[in-house]
C-alpha cells in the first residue's frame, strides 16, 4: 500500500498543485479582456494543455525516481522549476506584474531546459516526456511578452 501511495504522489503531485493554484487564482484571470498577440489560443485550451503537461511531468519524475542512480540534483531542479511554474500565474494574473512575469518565465524556461538536460543523463524517456512542456513554455513566453507589449 505504501508503494502505491508513493507512486500516486509522484504521478499526480504536479497536477494537484497546479489545479490548486488555478482554483485559487481563477477569479483574477483576465485573459479574456487582454489584447493578445497573433496565435493566442482561446482560454479553454490552457487547462487541457496544463493537465497533459502536469501528467507528463509527474510520469517523467516518477520514472526517474525508479532509477538506481537517481541523484539529488534531479530532485532539486524538478521541484525548483515546479515552484517557479506555480508562481508565474500568481505574478501574471493575480498581482498583474506583467513585466516581472516576463523575467520570471525566462527563469522558468532556463529551469525547464536544465531539468530536461539533467533528466536526460539518467532517463531519456523522462527527458522526452518534458519536451511538450518546453515547447509550451516557449510559446507561453511569446504570449507573455506579447500581452505585456499590447496592454
Amino acid at each position: 500500500m505504501k508503494k502505491v501511495a508513493y507512486s500516486a504522489f509522484y504521478l499526480f503531485f504536479p497536477l494537484v498543485v497546479g489545479s490548486l493554484v488555478g482554483f485559487f487564482i481563477s477569479k483574477s484571470i483576465d485573459y479574456s479582456i487582454l489584447q493578445k498577440p497573433p496565435f493566442a489560443p482561446p482560454a479553454i485550451i490552457f487547462p487541457i494543455i496544463w493537465t497533459l503537461i502536469y501528467l507528463f511531468m509527474g510520469i517523467s519524475y516518477y520514472l526517474l525516481t525508479k532509477k538506481i542512480d537517481y541523484r539529488p540534483i534531479e530532485k532539486i531542479v524538478y521541484y525548483a522549476q515546479l515552484v517557479v511554474n506555480l508562481l508565474w500565474p500568481i505574478f501574471f494574473f493575480t498581482l498583474k506584474w506583467r513585466l516581472f512575469s516576463i523575467l520570471w518565465i525566462f527563469l522558468l524556461l532556463y529551469l525547464v531546459v536544465s531539468m530536461i538536460r539533467t533528466f536526460y543523463m539518467n532517463s531519456k524517456v523522462s527527458a522526452y516526456l518534458n519536451l511538450p512542456y518546453l515547447l509550451w513554455i516557449v510559446f507561453a513566453t511569446y504570449l507573455t511578452i506579447g500581452i505585456y507589449l499590447l496592454n
